[in-house]
């Protein structure tokens, strides 16, 4: 449910905060700081530490001004969001390189595994290059605030409430935390019923078409590879599937059955050379996984034009370290 009262507001260029009593504005001091001081050790323990400020909080959103035309609310404190505070933060990199680079291209964002829309937001604005999103999340505690951050930006993306698997039918979604729910465990322990779609019955439906560009977010807490098999002509099509490979799973799961069966060329971004990087040896992912409590976006693609969009953007990285 939205809070009732009005949100505060942050903007992430200037840094002014507003609407927060003296002790809202404290927290978001402590939050800031401990974002920073963690980011050494990939944010371990911030999330902890913020959930726990969080309980000296009215319940209470905040909307994050992320460029110009991009407005994101969450409940102020949330221990996994509110590294926005931080202006030196950045979320996914890798991702932001990609769609950064895409503005130009007529592409839609099929954002699976959507949480609260971070991603949906920026993509579908105007300096991300105003592209069609679909914002998927099986939630209904998360779809609630997916929906609102669609309102808040002028219903400029469009929300399903669905999880991704394999094929069509339903699951039982559980988790206790917001940024993890998943379809992946014991269906006898519980939870919320969820209808499942696969990729596949997108194009059935006429949401989107064959001969389309797409950018496709698969952050689906464990069901990647069922993902995967569920979208076997989508991903034929002018397509990237962008996967967390989890940083304690050392057998790099999606990453080997992506390698081992699909067509798809398996590409990482390297931090550290800042170039997307063609895996054809897993032992590269032993080096680029350097925390075992955070997520890795590995990239899979058979286009041609995605292919050389890439190529392109180690070009221009080149280019900018000479």
């Amino acid at each position: 449910m939205i809070s009732a009262q009005p949100p505060i507001q942050f903007d992430r260029a200037s840094g002014v905060l507003q609407g927060v009593n003296p002790w809202e504005r404290t927290i978001a001091l402590a939050l800031v700081a401990g974002c920073k001081l963690s980011s050494s050790f990939s944010h371990r323990g911030y999330n902890m530490c913020a959930n726990l400020l969080r309980k000296t909080l009215p319940e209470r959103d905040i909307v994050v001004k992320l460029n110009p035309d991009a407005l994101f609310a969450f409940p102020y404190g949330d221990g996994y969001w509110s590294k926005l505070l931080n202006q030196t933060f950045s979320y996914e990199d890798e991702l932001e390189l990609l769609f950064r680079d895409s503005v130009d291209v007529d592409y839609t964002l099929l954002d699976c595994g959507a949480n609260y829309g971070y991603w949906s937001v920026l993509v579908s604005s105007a300096p991300f290059g105003s592209h069609r999103a679909i914002a998927i999340e099986p939630s209904a505690l998360n779809f609630a605030k997916l929906a609102n951050n669609a309102k808040i930006n002028g219903g400029r993306f469009e929300p399903m409430k669905c999880a991704i698997g394999a094929e069509r039918g339903t699951a039982r979604l559980s988790g206790t935390k917001h940024e993890a729910f998943s379809i992946a465990g014991d269906a006898s322990a519980g939870g919320e019923e969820v209808p499942v779609l696969a990729l596949d019955d997108l194009l059935d439906e006429g949401k989107v078409s064959p001969t389309g560009k797409f950018l496709i977010k698969l952050d689906v807490e464990g069901v990647e590879i069922e993902a995967i098999k569920g979208g076997t002509r989508l991903l034929q099509a002018d397509s990237v599937i962008m996967c967390e490979e989890h940083g304690n799973d050392r057998a790099h799961t999606v990453s080997r059955y992506i390698l081992d069966h699909t067509p798809l060329q398996l590409i990482v971004h390297d931090p550290v050379s800042n170039r997307f990087e063609t895996v054809t040896e897993l032992s590269i992912l032993d080096r680029i996984k350097v925390s075992t409590h955070v997520g890795y976006n590995v990239f899979g693609t058979a286009s041609a034009f995605w292919l050389n969009r890439i190529n392109s953007l180690n070009a221009s990285a080149a280019r900018r370290t000479q």
